[in-house]
């Protein structure tokens, strides 16, 4: 649930935009929601419109549109100064916050036309550094799943469903969590998940996923389970549709019992895991693999193509005659 009651009304109004006409995810309205509240108390301290030395502590509840029409492009630099000089920003964080801003003065310019002129225009997104995406090893994929298979316990089965759901399917943590068993088609060895932006899209699911489901629906509780999450295929111990949080503690739980450093594998490095070997060893054509991703652009998926072409680097430069 986002906590709109300390915005403007202007904002929350923008959030509401957003969700309901742009359709985006409770997720990233969430960081839209924080992206301008951090941008527009920067705005009241910088104009000397709060007394509060604090800028994350400054209230813009009563912050008016006439405050918003000043706004310029120096002003956002100065915003991203800010962040930079401040909290020593990455490129990436200051690029999502610029888009942030884009698309809020855009619908002030466009919708509500409350601006003459968009203060974004001209506004550059900093150059960011491109990094190869960090995955597990074939190897240490199945030792992953060996150490999870063997573990003793109640929800041993659950776990090692969810291991194996992220390294065989590179489906995203929500998707993961919004599974719902009538969803799944065990005739067709598929299941649909609501991928980002509420897009429907269909997983198809290998002998390892279906048996590891059917394994863990065995064992799944039946009485007790709370009403709205009767169909939901993960529960937690309390019964209810297990939470982005939990899975993210069992993940981290599973990789440190396999002598795997949590420090730089998460869900989502499972999610780039499960992308990188079916390229590698399954003959994966790229327009597959951005279906199977969900991706909408091909371009965020072509990332694992430069990982093939690091290895073939790396094979040269571990030539015995390299340095000579």
């Amino acid at each position: 649930m986002i906590d709109t009651r300390n915005n403007p009304d202007f904002l929350n109004a923008f959030l509401q935009y957003i969700a309901t006409i742009l359709n985006k995810s409770e997720n990233t309205v969430k960081e839209y929601n924080y992206d301008l509240n951090h941008f527009l108390k920067f705005i009241m301290y910088h104009y000397h419109l709060s007394n509060e030395e604090n800028i994350k502590e400054i209230d813009i509840r009563n912050m008016s549109l006439e405050t918003i029409k000043k706004i310029q492009l120096d002003d956002i630099h100065a915003f991203l100064f800010y962040l930079t000089n401040t909290y020593h920003s990455k490129a990436a964080t200051r690029a999502r916050k610029i888009a942030s801003i884009r698309v809020f003065f855009k619908y002030l310019t466009n919708k509500e036309r409350v601006l003459s002129i968009d203060p974004t225009i001209g506004l550059e997104t900093p150059k960011q550094e491109k990094r190869l995406p960090k995955y597990l090893s074939l190897e240490n994929s199945q030792k992953l799943l060996d150490v999870t298979k063997n573990e003793v316990g109640e929800y041993k089965e659950r776990d090692y469903a969810i291991i194996t759901l992220f390294l065989n399917c590179g489906m995203r943590l929500s998707e993961l969590v919004g599974i719902n068993i009538k969803n799944i088609d065990f005739s067709e060895n598929k299941l649909t998940v609501i991928g980002k932006g509420d897009k429907e899209r269909t997983i198809y699911l290998n002998n390892a996923c279906i048996k590891a489901i059917n394994n863990y629906l065995a064992a799944r509780p039946i009485d007790g389970v709370k009403y709205d999450s009767k169909d939901a295929l993960f529960l937690s111990k309390r019964k209810e549709r297990i939470s982005n949080r939990m899975v993210q503690e069992i993940v981290k739980r599973e990789l440190a019992k396999s002598g795997l450093d949590i420090n730089k594998y998460s869900t989502h490095k499972l999610r780039h895991t499960a992308a990188t070997l079916m390229y590698q060893y399954g003959d994966v054509d790229i327009r597959a693999l951005q279906v199977l991703l969900g991706h909408q652009n091909i371009a965020t998926t072509q990332i694992y193509t430069h990982v093939e072409n690091e290895q073939v680097r790396n094979a040269v430069e571990s030539n015995p005659l390299a340095n000579l």
